[in-house]
């Protein structure tokens, strides 16, 4: 056997497999939180921009502190390099859709189409990096899009169009953020993160009115600062060993986790279509990780 052809020594293995079931452990973390989203829009009366101001002023605050706190400022910062500053702009983009989809349209339409991130992260791995996407993943892929097919067929003639339009925007940004960190995993998640938020605030400061809000709101939208914080922390470290199609694919259990949530904060009640459409995404992503190591 030539060394090229050599296995991994089993330290090597260990350590792959390791980083494989974090990176999961991570993702799912940033599901969840993610999946928080609408019910912290729709649950303030104050405008888009006014929730994107305060969002990302938390935010920002929130994470800023806890790189200090680790120690990891300057190179979160100071050392995020090209491709730190390309997520900040193109997170910057994906929030300025993100937030006025939800007022727009229902979580579960936003959630739904955030699920065909899978096929837009794949599409510009493999334009970007040549990355092969394997059967198993193409597979879950089309179950995937096969599940959002059938939620959508239960919402046609109900959906807005700004809306979804805008969803479909912050869906690109995120799989393009997937990419990147897949591509350039020395990316730090923190320093992007902020600048994305930090970005935002003179637009938010200019078109809305922040200062107006009742401090009742600005405490909620302050948790939801801190949400957004764990969660875009936790998509940015985990997404580093896992294939951008299969960070996707994980991050579309945000389909139906998110519409269940609101049923029963906002008693939102999703239709059948929604439900059979939510369990064929479930399975899909089951199907697409496992023995995928």
């Amino acid at each position: 056997m030539t060394p090229d052809c050599e296995p991994p020594a089993p330290g090597l293995a260990r350590n792959i497999r390791s980083d494989y079931v974090t990176g999961h452990i991570l993702l799912m973390i940033s599901v969840v939180t993610y999946s928080t989203a609408g019910l912290f829009t729709k649950g303030v009366e104050a405008g888009a921009w006014e929730v994107i101001f305060w969002r990302g002023f938390f935010a920002g605050a929130f994470t800023t502190v806890w790189t200090v706190h680790r120690g990891m400022f300057r190179r979160n910062f100071f050392a995020m390099g090209a491709s730190g500053g390309a997520v900040g702009v193109i997170g910057a983009l994906g929030t300025a859709a993100f937030i006025p989809a939800f007022k727009l349209t229902t979580i579960a339409n936003v959630s739904l189409i955030y699920a065909v991130s899978p096929l837009i992260a794949a599409l510009l791995a493999w334009l970007a990096m040549g990355e092969r996407v394997s059967a198993r993943t193409m597979a879950g892929c089309v179950g995937a899009l096969l599940g959002v097919a059938v939620i959508v067929s239960g919402s046609l003639g109900q959906i807005s169009l700004n809306g979804d339009l805008l969803a479909l925007c912050m869906t690109t940004a995120m799989a393009a953020i997937m990419v990147i960190y897949r591509k350039y995993p020395e990316t730090p998640g923190p320093g992007p993160a902020v600048l994305q938020s930090v970005l935002l605030l003179p637009f938010a400061a200019l078109l809305g009115s922040p200062f107006d809000i009742a401090r009742s709101e600005a405490l909620l939208l302050a948790a939801f600062g801190l949400m957004f914080a764990i969660a875009s922390v936790t998509l940015a470290e985990g997404a580093k060993p896992i294939p951008s199609g299969q960070t996707a694919l994980l991050s579309s259990l945000e389909t139906p986790l998110a519409p269940i949530i609101a049923f029963f904060l906002f008693s939102e009640i999703p239709d059948s279509a929604t439900f059979i459409g939510g369990a064929v995404v479930i399975l899909a992503v089951l199907f697409s990780i496992r023995n995928e190591t």
